[in-house]
């Protein structure tokens, strides 16, 4: 397999397998007119098995989205064929108009323009709604 090195964009990396079609979607990335590349079950040292993705443009990255998909996930910034930033992403604190309450009574549900938002609970692991505390 051959794929282009990467001239202005991002790698996204360290992804967990079989999450990069999820990334793909939440992050828009079938909109782009670019070249996108999605490598799946690349071995991986640490992981075991984990997947890439290779955006050769640059576009707004929404961190979180890829922080709450796979935490563990690193991006790397290309300029110029050379990694000029690297970021080691975590759970973020918050998801703002990520996710949707499921709750019927949420005021999000009725309130036309107010935006879904959900904070990370006490034990790290899972979020709920700002609003009415329903888990995610």
């Amino acid at each position: 397999m051959n794929i282009d090195s990467i001239r202005d964009g991002y790698v996204i990396d360290h992804i967990a397998a079989g999450k990069a079609m999820r990334l793909y979607q939440m992050l828009g990335l079938d909109g782009l007119d670019c070249p996108v590349a999605v490598i799946k079950n690349v071995p991986s040292r640490k992981l075991g098995r984990k997947d890439i993705l290779k955006i050769d443009s640059r576009v707004d990255l929404d961190l979180d989205v890829i922080g709450y998909v796979s935490p563990n996930a690193t991006v790397s910034v290309i300029r110029d064929g050379k990694v000029t930033e690297k970021r080691h992403l975590a759970l973020p604190q918050r998801l703002v108009g990520i996710l949707t309450c499921r709750n019927p009574r949420c005021i999000t549900t009725t309130e036309q323009g107010l935006r879904q938002e959900f904070v990370l609970s006490a034990d790290g692991r899972t979020y709920c709604c700002k609003y009415c505390e329903s888990p995610a």
